[in-house]
């Protein structure tokens, strides 16, 4: 089946028509990058409707859908749904704002309009169990990612700025092939560590501190995303205790992981082995969340997702302890679970590094 089937294959057998609009997951269905365009789709073909801009581009790219050039697009969508004899079509409500949604009912009072979570939903099953095309770029990206991470323990030394560390990985990502960065590159040091999404700041690396580095590359619309914490020369015991017990609680759920596990059960993991080490009130955030084509899909690990996590689904491991005006460490893989555990992503050493 391709997706448009495995679509309506999750919707209510009396569903006619849906209507995509979001960036994301038009991109999704099409494979086509674009800022423009309607997606309608029918139980037996779909539609892109795009304007002249990206016409070309998407007569010669998109294979899942007929093309169609824009010109006016609710007289287009009328014909549309009455050639294919649709009474209801349902719209991507977490995205689509009350103003548009106002719009397509005032255009289509014939056609019943339904602005429930029923396709936004059914979409974030489908996009949480990534396939082996979607795998692949994952991959890469992750490559991407990590090629520049190699980089960067060669250009981080006292005296340079998190800005500098942040925008060098940026550079490295690009230059690698990365076609955007997954999220603004996370690079602090000192005390800044422990500031789990702390800015980059114009704060120079110094003798004894924690450097963290939280960034990912985008490649074919896919995204990766990875964390390491290393040490600028010697760091001190309650740093290492600190690293080591991040670093254990991180194995024991990557050993652990597997579909069949709810998200809380993963986290829970994690979560035990720093609450036994007397860090519990330092790990305020949960243990994961998907990656896929945005940085934060469905599912997460965390302590409120009792749903049971499923093959194929792609998820980091990132538990971090942070001590306030001190230091933080944070350690993040991902993983794509199977049903016999998890397959990692990440590949580079992730035992404390030491910087000289």
């Amino acid at each position: 089946m391709d997706r448009f089937q495995k679509l309506f294959a999750e919707l209510p057998k009396d569903i006619d028509s849906v209507l995509i609009t979001s960036d994301i997951n038009r991109r999704y269905f099409t494979g086509m990058k674009s800022s423009a365009g309607t997606v309608i789709a029918f139980r037996d073909r779909a539609y892109l409707i795009i304007d002249f801009r990206y016409i070309e581009k998407a007569r010669n790219t998109v294979k899942s859908a007929e093309v169609i050039e824009q010109k006016k697009l609710f007289a287009q969508l009328h014909k549309l749904l009455h050639e294919h004899s649709a009474h209801n079509m349902v719209i991507e409500s977490q995205t689509m704002t009350v103003s548009e949604f106002d719009a397509y009912k005032r255009e289509f009072p014939e056609i019943e309009l339904i602005g429930s979570d029923l396709l936004s939903n059914a979409i974030s099953a489908l996009r949480a169990v990534k396939d082996e095309q979607e795998i692949a770029c994952i991959r890469k990206a992750q490559e991407i990612a990590e090629a520049a991470f190699e980089h960067i323990l060669g250009f981080i030394k006292p005296g340079v700025t998190e800005r500098e560390i942040a925008l060098e990985l940026d550079h490295e990502m690009l230059r690698r092939g990365a076609e955007a960065l997954s999220f603004d590159t996370i690079a602090l040091s000192g005390a800044n560590t422990s500031m789990p999404h702390g800015v980059p700041s114009d704060k120079r690396v110094e003798e004894g501190e924690f450097v963290l580095m939280d960034f990912g590359a985008v490649y074919n619309g896919y995204h990766s995303d990875m964390t390491r914490t290393v040490c600028i020369g010697k760091c001190s015991e309650e740093m290492e205790k600190v690293y080591n017990t991040v670093l254990e609680a991180q194995l024991a759920c990557l050993e652990q992981a597997r579909a069949g596990m709810t998200g809380a059960e993963l986290d829970k993991i994690a979560r035990s082995i720093i609450e036994h080490a007397g860090y519990g009130d330092c790990f305020g955030h949960s243990l994961g969340h998907g990656v896929g084509m945005e940085i934060h899909e469905k599912p997460n690990a965390a302590p409120s997702n009792n749903s049971v996590l499923k093959a194929g689904t792609v998820i980091t491991v990132e538990p971090g302890i942070y001590i306030a005006g001190k230091f933080g460490v944070r350690i993040e893989d991902f993983v794509i679970l199977t049903e016999n555990g998890s397959v990692n992503l990440t590949k580079c050493a992730k035992n404390i590094i030491y910087l000289q």
